[in-house]
């Protein structure tokens, strides 16, 4: 086991050391500079020079790359240029909201695929199978954009039900209700994909798990349908979405990015796209480092669950 974890724990330094290594060249590499949005500095060659000195980016690349990794390692990612704060700060007041987001949307969508993927596939080819995957191909299809458009068209301006944008009502105090209701929206953009492709997998992985020998034993055997369901079939079928789960979070945490500026969600999605737009540089490599670290250590996580829990897994 202390082999397999210390194999897994050197692939994720490697992995997150090739991130920052691509985030860094890319950002180097993106037309323009900063300072052109600065019409103070646009058209002064010693006041640029000045600030590029104090950023250190009148260094060598390398240099500049190593020095940028060591104060991450410190936990210093640097000064946003728009701000003029520091990048950790920044983040640390929109990670929790984003957290929010898409830990709320995955527990729901595992709750909703669950149950729907192994009712699909116990009607394999009848008229719910054939209406769930139907279902579940509009959802993966749907652009979240658009569906977020539309609920907040219907709900929001048509039916005036649920809030369209925020994370609260501005000027009232804290009220669960109030969060809740600004949460409905953006929590079901972010589900309708998710659900779609767990649900899919469930009803893979259940209709193969069925058809092995052991099932139809217990069945022959005069088993109930809820005895064989919950002791045998979901616990080898559902094991899978584990890995499954985890490699669906790089694609979680970029839908919560677009679903954030649709409704204006306090999160580091609307963070990311402002700072893109201003060339904040330091904030948009902060943003690129922080979520392959939590992807990895995810994955990472993902990996030792399931080996701890399916037996047949080995550590090797």
């Amino acid at each position: 086991m202390y082999s397999f974890f210390s194999r897994r724990i050197f692939q994720a330094i490697i992995v997150l050391i090739g991130v920052s290594l691509l985030t860094f060249v890319m950002m180097n590499l993106a037309p323009g500079d900063p300072y052109h949005l600065d019409p103070e500095l646009r058209f002064n060659p010693e006041a640029v020079a000045k600030w590029k000195e104090l950023r250190q980016l009148d260094q060598p690349l390398h240099v500049q790359y190593f020095s940028w990794l060591r104060n991450i390692l410190k936990g210093d990612f640097g000064i946003s240029l728009v701000h003029n704060k520091p990048v950790w700060d920044l983040m640390m007041e929109r990670l929790p909201a984003t957290l929010l987001l898409t830990g709320t949307s995955l527990l729901i969508s595992l709750f909703i695929s669950i149950p729907l993927g192994v009712f699909s596939a116990f009607r394999k080819g009848g008229f719910w199978d054939q209406f769930i995957s139907s279902l579940t191909l509009g959802g993966v299809s749907m652009p979240g954009f658009w569906l977020g458009m539309l609920l907040i068209l219907f709900f929001s301006y048509h039916f005036k039900w649920l809030p369209a944008a925020g994370m609260r009502t501005v000027g009232m105090g804290f009220s669960l209700l109030d969060y809740l209701r600004h949460l409905i929206l953006p929590v079901m953009v972010l589900s309708v994909a998710s659900s779609a492709y767990f649900i899919r997998y469930v009803r893979a992985g259940v209709g193969e798990v069925i058809q092995q020998d052991y099932i139809i034993t217990a069945w022959a055997k005069g088993l109930g349908d809820m005895t064989i369901l919950f002791r045998h079939i979901l616990k080898n079928a559902i094991l899978p979405l584990i890995t499954v789960v985890s490699l669906h979070l790089p694609y979680l945490f970029t839908g919560a990015m677009l679903t954030e500026y649709v409704f204006s969600w306090p999160g580091m999605g609307r963070w990311i796209v402002s700072a893109t737009m201003s060339r904040d540089y330091p904030s948009i490599m902060a943003v690129n480092v922080v979520v392959a670290i939590l992807v990895t250590f995810f994955n990472l996580a993902a990996d030792l669950l399931y080996a701890y829990l399916d037996p047949r897994i080995k550590y090797r």
